[in-house]
Protein backbone atom coordinates (compact mmCIF):
# COMPACT_ATOMS: atom_id res chain seq x y z
CA UNK A 1 0.00 0.00 0.00
CA UNK A 2 1.12 3.52 -0.72
CA UNK A 3 -0.12 6.88 0.60
CA UNK A 4 0.28 10.17 -1.26
CA UNK A 5 -0.59 13.24 0.85
CA UNK A 6 -2.50 15.91 -1.10
CA UNK A 7 -3.28 18.34 1.75
CA UNK A 8 -2.13 18.42 5.36
CA UNK A 9 -3.39 21.25 7.60
CA UNK A 10 -4.43 21.05 11.26
CA UNK A 11 -8.10 20.75 10.26
CA UNK A 12 -7.90 18.83 6.96
CA UNK A 13 -5.96 15.82 5.73
CA UNK A 14 -6.41 14.62 2.15
CA UNK A 15 -4.49 11.70 0.72
CA UNK A 16 -4.71 8.93 -1.83
CA UNK A 17 -4.32 5.29 -0.89
CA UNK A 18 -3.20 2.88 -3.57
CA UNK A 19 -2.61 -0.86 -3.39
CA UNK A 20 -5.64 -1.43 -1.15
CA UNK A 21 -9.12 -2.69 -1.81
CA UNK A 22 -12.52 -1.39 -0.74
CA UNK A 23 -12.62 -3.50 2.45
CA UNK A 24 -9.34 -2.02 3.72
CA UNK A 25 -10.37 1.52 2.82
CA UNK A 26 -13.79 1.19 4.41
CA UNK A 27 -12.32 -0.39 7.56
CA UNK A 28 -9.91 2.53 7.93
CA UNK A 29 -12.73 5.05 7.45
CA UNK A 30 -15.02 3.29 9.95
CA UNK A 31 -12.29 3.08 12.61
CA UNK A 32 -11.61 6.82 12.22
CA UNK A 33 -15.31 7.62 12.57
CA UNK A 34 -16.34 5.15 15.28
CA UNK A 35 -13.32 4.22 17.38
CA UNK A 36 -11.13 7.29 17.87
CA UNK A 37 -11.95 8.54 21.39
CA UNK A 38 -12.58 12.20 22.18
CA UNK A 39 -14.18 14.31 24.90
CA UNK A 40 -17.79 15.51 24.82
CA UNK A 41 -20.23 16.70 27.45
CA UNK A 42 -22.24 13.61 28.32
CA UNK A 43 -24.32 14.68 31.34
CA UNK A 44 -25.61 18.04 32.47
CA UNK A 45 -26.92 19.10 35.87
CA UNK A 46 -29.18 22.15 35.89
CA UNK A 47 -29.27 24.27 39.03
CA UNK A 48 -31.30 27.08 37.49
CA UNK A 49 -32.98 27.46 34.11
CA UNK A 50 -35.49 30.24 33.61
CA UNK A 51 -34.94 30.34 29.83
CA UNK A 52 -37.65 29.32 27.37
CA UNK A 53 -35.68 26.15 26.47
CA UNK A 54 -36.03 22.76 28.13
CA UNK A 55 -33.07 21.37 30.08
CA UNK A 56 -32.79 18.46 27.62
CA UNK A 57 -32.52 20.80 24.64
CA UNK A 58 -29.71 22.79 26.26
CA UNK A 59 -27.94 19.60 27.38
CA UNK A 60 -28.06 18.32 23.80
CA UNK A 61 -26.59 21.60 22.51
CA UNK A 62 -23.77 21.41 25.08
CA UNK A 63 -23.00 17.84 24.01
CA UNK A 64 -22.48 18.97 20.42
CA UNK A 65 -19.71 21.46 21.29
CA UNK A 66 -16.34 19.93 20.26
CA UNK A 67 -13.84 19.67 23.14
CA UNK A 68 -10.07 19.66 22.74
CA UNK A 69 -8.85 16.13 23.40
CA UNK A 70 -5.17 15.98 24.39
CA UNK A 71 -3.04 13.28 22.78
CA UNK A 72 -1.88 11.71 26.06
CA UNK A 73 -2.66 11.61 29.75
CA UNK A 74 -6.43 11.06 29.61
CA UNK A 75 -8.67 8.00 29.36
CA UNK A 76 -12.31 6.95 29.59
CA UNK A 77 -12.25 7.26 33.40
CA UNK A 78 -11.59 11.02 33.38
CA UNK A 79 -14.41 13.51 33.94
CA UNK A 80 -13.95 17.19 33.16
CA UNK A 81 -16.57 19.63 34.47
CA UNK A 82 -17.72 22.58 32.38
CA UNK A 83 -19.87 25.23 34.01
CA UNK A 84 -21.99 28.20 33.01
CA UNK A 85 -23.67 30.76 35.22
CA UNK A 86 -25.17 33.72 33.42
CA UNK A 87 -28.13 36.09 33.20
CA UNK A 88 -29.70 37.70 30.13
CA UNK A 89 -29.86 39.57 27.99
CA UNK A 90 -26.95 37.69 26.45
CA UNK A 91 -26.11 35.28 23.68
CA UNK A 92 -24.36 32.33 25.25
CA UNK A 93 -21.40 31.05 23.22
CA UNK A 94 -19.18 28.01 23.61
CA UNK A 95 -16.43 30.31 24.94
CA UNK A 96 -18.62 30.85 28.02
CA UNK A 97 -18.18 27.19 29.07
CA UNK A 98 -15.60 27.25 31.88
CA UNK A 99 -13.51 24.09 32.20
CA UNK A 100 -11.96 22.63 35.35
CA UNK A 101 -9.02 21.43 33.22
CA UNK A 102 -6.93 23.89 31.18
CA UNK A 103 -6.03 21.15 28.66
CA UNK A 104 -9.60 20.08 27.94
CA UNK A 105 -11.61 23.07 26.77
CA UNK A 106 -13.88 24.05 23.90
CA UNK A 107 -12.28 23.66 20.49
CA UNK A 108 -14.23 26.50 18.88
CA UNK A 109 -15.20 29.47 21.04
CA UNK A 110 -17.66 31.00 18.55
CA UNK A 111 -20.44 28.39 18.61
CA UNK A 112 -23.76 29.97 19.67
CA UNK A 113 -25.58 27.85 22.25
CA UNK A 114 -28.53 29.90 23.47
CA UNK A 115 -29.98 33.40 23.65
CA UNK A 116 -31.20 34.57 27.03
CA UNK A 117 -33.75 37.38 27.28
CA UNK A 118 -33.79 40.07 29.96
CA UNK A 119 -33.83 38.52 33.44
CA UNK A 120 -33.52 34.91 32.26
CA UNK A 121 -30.93 32.90 34.20
CA UNK A 122 -28.99 29.75 33.50
CA UNK A 123 -26.73 27.82 35.85
CA UNK A 124 -25.56 24.43 34.63
CA UNK A 125 -22.63 22.03 34.97
CA UNK A 126 -21.77 19.60 32.22
CA UNK A 127 -19.53 16.58 32.70
CA UNK A 128 -17.33 15.76 29.73
CA UNK A 129 -16.08 12.21 29.35
CA UNK A 130 -14.01 10.49 26.72
CA UNK A 131 -15.98 8.21 24.44
CA UNK A 132 -16.31 6.91 20.91
CA UNK A 133 -19.01 7.31 18.28
CA UNK A 134 -20.07 3.69 18.80
CA UNK A 135 -21.73 5.06 21.95
CA UNK A 136 -22.98 8.39 20.58
CA UNK A 137 -22.28 10.51 17.48
CA UNK A 138 -21.21 13.47 19.66
CA UNK A 139 -17.93 11.58 20.23
CA UNK A 140 -17.14 11.49 16.49
CA UNK A 141 -13.87 13.39 15.89
CA UNK A 142 -14.51 14.53 12.35
CA UNK A 143 -15.96 14.11 8.90
CA UNK A 144 -14.23 11.23 7.11
CA UNK A 145 -15.01 10.21 3.55
CA UNK A 146 -13.31 8.50 0.65
CA UNK A 147 -14.04 7.98 -3.02
CA UNK A 148 -12.64 5.50 -5.48
CA UNK A 149 -10.90 7.13 -8.41
CA UNK A 150 -10.76 5.79 -11.96
CA UNK A 151 -7.21 4.47 -11.47
CA UNK A 152 -8.30 2.26 -8.55
CA UNK A 153 -6.88 4.47 -5.81
CA UNK A 154 -8.95 5.80 -2.94
CA UNK A 155 -8.96 9.49 -2.14
CA UNK A 156 -9.58 10.14 1.56
CA UNK A 157 -10.82 13.39 3.07
CA UNK A 158 -10.54 13.90 6.84
CA UNK A 159 -11.90 17.12 8.35
CA UNK A 160 -11.50 17.50 12.11
CA UNK A 161 -14.31 18.96 14.17
CA UNK A 162 -11.60 20.55 16.33
CA UNK A 163 -11.03 17.98 19.08
CA UNK A 164 -7.66 17.03 17.53
CA UNK A 165 -5.78 17.61 14.31
CA UNK A 166 -6.92 15.66 11.25
CA UNK A 167 -3.54 13.91 11.08
CA UNK A 168 -4.00 12.80 14.71
CA UNK A 169 -7.36 11.18 13.85
CA UNK A 170 -5.58 9.09 11.22
CA UNK A 171 -2.68 8.27 13.56
CA UNK A 172 -4.99 7.15 16.38
CA UNK A 173 -7.03 5.02 13.98
CA UNK A 174 -3.88 3.24 12.77
CA UNK A 175 -2.84 2.59 16.40
CA UNK A 176 -6.27 1.13 17.15
CA UNK A 177 -6.09 -1.16 14.11
CA UNK A 178 -2.59 -2.27 15.12
CA UNK A 179 -3.69 -3.09 18.70
CA UNK A 180 -6.74 -5.00 17.48
CA UNK A 181 -4.60 -7.07 15.12
CA UNK A 182 -2.14 -7.86 17.94
CA UNK A 183 -5.07 -9.12 20.01
CA UNK A 184 -6.27 -11.25 17.11
CA UNK A 185 -2.80 -12.77 16.64
CA UNK A 186 -2.65 -13.66 20.35
CA UNK A 187 -6.02 -15.40 20.12
CA UNK A 188 -4.95 -17.33 17.03
CA UNK A 189 -1.79 -18.54 18.81
CA UNK A 190 -3.87 -20.15 21.60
Amino acid sequence: MKINVLENTPSVLRFTLSGADTTVSNSLRRIMINSVPCFAIDRATFYENTTSMFDEYIAHRLGQVPMLTPTKGYDENDEIVFSIETEGPITLYSKDLKSTDKNVRVANEAIPILKLAEGQRLKVEGKAIMGTATRNAKFQPGLITYKMKDDGTFEFYIESFGQMEAKEIMSKALSIISEELKGLYKELEK
